[in-house]
Order: structure tokens, then sequence, then C-alpha cells
């Protein structure tokens, strides 16, 4: 099985799918002017004033379960594993998806909201929604449906609880081994998978309100209190941030660990850990409620620098500044600073660089940063893969679809808990790059098609020059087609049908 996944992320992950990330990310940068640059202030603003509906979460809300789904195991063993095989280099990279990768975080997001549904009185949207929509391609609607729905409900669950597992077991010990029907475990991971479980079949039975309630409370404050004792830690070794900068900017045009290995990994757990393009955010983004589509896709863009520019180089300087890591090559070594037994795609890096210089401390606060960064990261998976069997039940009236897949995803989390860590991280990384490849695709076809993202955001910015205090968002007079909530929106507002004429005031005729 391990070979056979090696393979398959062998072809998924090749060099073109690195290129496709940061290539649309770019292309988009361009189109759109870098509105992640242009409209920061507007981020923040858009961020701290969103509200809800019975119908859909705020626009806050919509960023924390996004987040949720961001800030997992990728800001803490992810980048870990990009530094273990790519070289503190890769960290530069990262930064580098991120930047571009937030403008396709906005393109994709505007899109979700514009080609959004309401459903059993909730709004629901994503991939699936607007590629059928906007490409009229069904079939490829479908193929993105199914490949979420495998990723998110049963490959990319079990890397999140892996690797709470092996936290909790690293810093408590193992407690004993139990003997079961599908082997033998350690007591520490049995019970951590039993909690996450019962936790979990909690939440999800109690719909997306309950999911965003929890993640907007526990993702802000998992955040700030990780980024608070990286600060700590940083701020203890002061004087070695210029030596780690530099080894982050020289090491990234090195062949530090082979050609390429830097930038590979970088991108790899960059767009792994921030999501940018791959397809996950866009469920969240088109829950919220708002004015215009524009502004959560404005929302969904400041998502991404807090994931990487903020949770992931809070753990590359930590990692990097007390020296607590290795780096692999192809014959052995190339720095190796800990134990050769100690796994780069595990949370032990960043155990340690905690541990070195707040003894004692270590282990058990990533123990408890991973479950809550990973716990809220599975939340966010269940309500991914929810909304695709959603779109698919659009077509096919089958009940007990959305239970079996509730409890599918509990057995998969807590199976997932006491498994190695190696098989999991790469089924995650098939379901990751499926995603990415369908996706990223899909938002650049239906750019050349309709350039429905761009017009969204021109057409906010229009609004904004004019100083509007209520915006309002008409697709038919922007030439988007298919945008059914928005057309009835528009018409229950204004009490006028969307067309495509530009109203104009009354010209007064001079008098004679």
């Amino acid at each position: 099985m391990q070979s056979l996944v090696d393979f398959l992320n062998g072809i998924i992950w090749s060099p073109a799918l690195i290129y496709l990330c940061l290539g649309a990310g770019l292309f988009y940068s361009i189109m759109t002017r870098f509105v992640q640059i242009r409209h920061f202030g507007e981020m923040w603003r858009l961020l701290l004033s969103g509200k809800s509906s019975t119908k859909g979460i705020s626009s806050f809300q919509a960023l924390a379960v996004s987040l949720s789904g961001r800030v997992g195991t990728g800001n803490i063993a992810g980048v870990a594993a990009a530094i273990g095989f790519g070289g503190p280099g890769a960290v530069f990279w990262m930064w580098v998806v991120a930047f571009f990768g937030a403008a396709t975080a906005y393109a994709e997001s505007t899109l979700a909201q514009i080609y959004k549904e309401e459903d059993n009185g909730e709004f629901r949207g994503g991939p699936a929604y607007y590629i059928e929509k906007a490409m009229g391609q069904q079939w490829y609607a479908w193929v993105f449906a199914i490949a979420t729905i495998l990723a998110c409900g049963f490959l990319l669950p079990g890397v999140q609880s892996n690797s709470i597992g092996n936290a909790v077991e690293g810093a408590f010990g193992s407690g004993g081994m139990v003997e079961t029907a599908i082997g033998t475990f350690s007591f520490a991971k049995i019970f951590t998978g039993t909690v996450i479980s019962v936790i979990l079949a909690f939440i999800i039975f109690g719909g997306v309100k309950r999911i965003a309630n929890f993640t907007q409370i526990v993702v802000p404050f998992m955040a700030l209190a990780y980024i608070i004792t990286a600060f700590v830690i940083i701020l203890l070794n002061v004087d070695q941030i210029p030596t780690v900068f530099s080894m982050i900017i020289g090491d990234a045009f090195t062949p530090m660990a082979g050609a390429g290995a830097a930038i590979g990994w970088g991108v790899k757990r960059g767009v792994y850990s921030n999501e940018a393009g791959q397809g996950t955010g866009p469920h969240a983004a088109a829950a919220a409620s708002v004015d215009h589509p524009a502004q959560q896709g404005l929302v969904q863009s400041f998502s991404i620098y807090i994931d990487t520019l903020l949770v992931c180089s809070a753990t590359a300087f930590m990692i990097i500044i007390t020296g607590a890591y290795n780096v692999h090559g192809a014959e052995g070594f190339i720095v190796q600073n800990v134990a050769a037994d100690i796994a780069a795609n595990g949370p032990m890096f960043t155990q340690l660089a905690i541990e070195s210089v707040l003894p004692g401390i270590g282990k058990p606060f990533i123990a408890v940063a991973l479950f809550f960064f990973a716990f809220t990261t599975i939340l966010a998976y269940y309500y991914i893969a929810e909304t695709n069997v959603a779109y698919i039940r659009r077509h096919i009236k089958v009940n007990g679809l959305m239970f079996l897949l509730k409890v599918a995803m509990i057995a998969v989390v807590f199976y997932g808990t006491v498994k190695t860590a190696n098989l999991a991280w790469a089924m995650g990384d098939v379901g990751v790059g499926l995603m990415a490849w369908l996706n990223i695709v899909g938002i650049l076809i239906i750019f050349f098609m309709a350039k429905p993202a761009l017009k969204a955001l021109r057409d906010y910015e229009e609004q904004q020059k004019q100083g509007v205090t209520e915006y309002t968002f008409n697709p038919v007079k922007l030439g988007i087609k298919g945008a059914d909530y928005w057309e009835g929106k528009y018409r229950r507002k204004t009490g006028k049908e969307p067309t495509a004429e530009v109203e104009s005031e009354p010209v007064e005729q001079p008098s004679t």
C-alpha cells in the first residue's frame, strides 16, 4: 500500500502541480492587480463587520471555519517536514505560496459566493457548484465532488487525528499496550481516539451552526496562544533572528537537499497548510451571509496570511532558531542537530524546539495545540465532505447519505489516531493533490470563459468609489449567468428584475 500511494504521489505531485499552484497565484495576482495588497485594509474592516443570518454564518465565522481547515497539522508537523526534507529555504517558498495564494483564495471564494445555493435553510457552495454552473460541465463537478468526499471524508481526517495520537503519546507516554481486533496499540492512542470520536460526533450531528460556533471561539484562541509562545522563544533568542533570515533566504536558492527540494517541499507543504487553490476554503466561504460576493473573497484571502505568514512562520522560527531539526538528503543527513530516529513528518521538531527553551512545557503544549489545531481541521473536513454529499444529493435522491458520512468519518478518525504516520501523510498528499489539480484547472477555465470573480471585484470597487452604504450585486448586469441566489436577492432587495441595462438618472431638459 505504501509503495502504491508513493507512486501516485509521484505522479500527482510532479513539478507540473508546483508550477500550476504558483502560476495560478501569479496569474490571479496580476489579473486582480494584486488584490491581496490593495485591499488589505478592507479585509480587516469586513472581518470585523459581518453578521450571521438564519440561513448563513457571519464572515468571521466563515473565516474561522476555513481557518480551522487551514490551521492544522500542516502548521506544526508539515512545517517540520518541509524543513526536514527541503532545508530552511523551504520556508521562503511557503511564504511565496502564501503571497500569491492569497489571490487564488480570493478568486475561488468569490466564485463560491457567486454560485452558492440555499439547501434546507442553509447556504451551500464550493467548487462542485461553480464548476457545474460557470463551466457547464456537470461531469467535471461530479469528479471533484467524489474526489473531495474521498479526500476530506476518508483520507485527510486520518492525517490530523494521527498527529494528535502521536503528540499525546509523546507527551504523556504510551500507558501500556492493548490487544485489539485490528492490532496492538498503546492505551494512550486508544483513549485519545475515543475522546476525539465522542466530541466529533457531538459537534457534527449539530450541523454547520454548531461547527461555526465552536470554531469561532477555539481557532482565534489557539492560534493566538501558539503565536505568543513562539514570540517568547524568539525574544529569548533575539540575537539569532538575522541568522535565521539569512538561512531561509540563502537556502531558498541553493540545492541543499537536492535540486529543487526547497521549492518542492516549500510549495507542497505551503499548499497543504494554507490550502489556497486546493478547493477546501470555498465551501466555508459560500456559507457566509454577505452583501456582495467579493466581500467574502477578500476575507478568505486574508486567512492565507494568518495561516502561513503567522502560524507557519511561528513554527519555522522556533525550529530554526533553536536548531531542533535535521535535513535529510539523498544519501543521509545534510544537517543533523537532533537524534537520527526523530521523524521529520511529525511534531517532534517543534516539541524539541519549545522544550529546549521552556523545559517541561514543549511536549504537553504541542500535544494540546495539535489537539485543537487538528480537531478543528477535522471539523472543517467534515463540513467540506458534507457539502459535496449535498451536491450529489441534488441529483440522486438517496436517504441516509449524511448519516453514513458522519459514521464513516468518526470511524476513520478513530482508526487514524492509532495508525502510523507515514502512510497517513502520503494518503493525505494524494487527496490534497487531486483536489488542487481539479480546482485550479477549473478556476482558470472559468476565468477565460466569463471572468466572474474579476467582474465581481470591479463591481465592488466601483461601488466603493461611489461611497455606497449598502452594497448590491446584480449578476445579470455584469454578464454572469447561473447566479440564481443573487438574482433572487437583488429582486427581493430592490423590487426590480435584475437586468443587463444600467439605470440612469433622468436628464433635465434645458429651459427655453
